[in-house]
């Protein structure tokens, strides 16, 4: 959902020019085109693949004011088919990109909003070349680093794959411990496709007791139609259940999972890659927003009053330290590294 206030304070002002730069999250452009919806898109993947973001159109670069979307472009705008569009997405890129735009007005001017949502599915990888100068190109994938839109680099390529990756061993694990749990004389698998739940050669359908109350079951070839009643086909057997088994995790200590300050990582970074200072260290925590990244960073909260308020209102204390885990190392040293900063 795109909220009023949340686009107001993208581009509040401080004097005559916009407090908020653009960043890994925020990127401006002055008007909307038609004509330009590659340039648009391959934002929207760089977005999707990073942790998501806004699009504003209706901001002037050099200084950045807010000017507002023309008359034209706020028509081009209105002229957009959100239906086309996603589909247009599904062609180019090999993954969904969730996203939805609105025209919000904000100081007497209209803005063009879109909102990109990160992608459950990382990588998004361009399945074909688009627009006037190919500004997608088949096989490319996109990142959105500071404010700017590029190429992923192997850092945060690798990074995405990891994460893949333990997504899917964590799956198994969480569906083992369930097994484990119930026995594996009890349990079955729920085949999604084709809508049925089997065990062994037989298919089984397991209903909570408050919902098996409320349903009529009729067996097969004995159905009598009534009026209003609720009613399952019943083609197998049905076994109530009275309890759910929930599995909960514990948070671990978090210097356990972030062992290192900030003036720590610089000697473990320089073992990696020994020409590696401390500006450049600075630079890149900078440049990728990478103490707000939790896969990498946690805030070292000084006391449990701060976490809390932190939490409902989402605003940060000032001076905020974070602490930093081995990936932000093997991270940062890759970067530095490569030249990517």
């Amino acid at each position: 959902m795109i909220i009023q206030e949340e686009i107001e304070e993208l581009v509040r002002l401080k004097g005559a020019t916009l407090f908020h730069r653009e960043g890994q999250e925020l990127e401006f452009k002055e008007q909307f085109n038609l004509a330009a919806l590659a340039d648009y898109f391959r934002d929207f993947a760089a977005f999707s693949n990073n942790r998501g973001g806004f699009l504003v159109h209706g901001v002037k670069d050099s200084p950045r004011t807010l000017t507002g979307m023309s008359e034209k472009s706020v028509d081009q705008f209105e002229k957009l088919d959100p239906e086309k569009v996603t589909g247009y997405l599904l062609e180019i890129f090999s993954a969904e990109i969730r996203w939805e735009a609105a025209l919000v007005e904000v100081g007497g001017v209209n803005l063009g909003v879109f909102r990109i949502y990160e992608s459950a599915a990382k990588p998004v990888i361009a399945k074909k070349d688009e627009g006037k100068d190919q500004s997608i190109k088949n096989g490319e994938i996109y990142y959105r680093y500071g404010g700017r839109t590029q190429k992923i680099q192997s850092a945060e390529l690798e990074n995405i794959i990891n994460k893949r990756i333990e997504q899917n061993n964590q799956q198994w694990l969480d569906l083992m411990s369930k097994i484990g749990q119930a026995g594996p004389q009890n349990a079955a698998i729920l085949d999604t496709e084709r809508a049925l739940i089997e065990k062994g050669d037989s298919r089984v359908l397991v209903l909570d007791e408050v919902l098996a109350s409320k349903l009529k079951f009729v067996k097969e070839g004995q159905f009598v139609e009534k009026g209003g009643a609720a009613t399952l086909k019943l083609v197998g057997d049905v076994v109530p259940i009275d309890r759910v088994e929930v599995v909960r995790r514990v948070k671990e200590n978090l210097t356990k999972l972030y062992p290192l300050s900030a003036m720590e990582l610089i000697p473990e970074v320089q073992k990696m890659y020994p020409p590696a200072k401390q500006s450049d260290v600075w630079k890149v925590i900078a440049e990728t927003d990478l103490k707000n990244n939790a896969d990498y960073s946690a805030y070292n909260f000084r006391s449990k009053k701060q976490e809390d308020t932190f939490n409902e209102t989402g605003v940060l204390p000032k001076a905020m330290p974070s602490i930093y885990n081995d990936k932000a190392v093997s991270f940062i040293a890759k970067v530095i590294r490569d030249g990517g900063i």
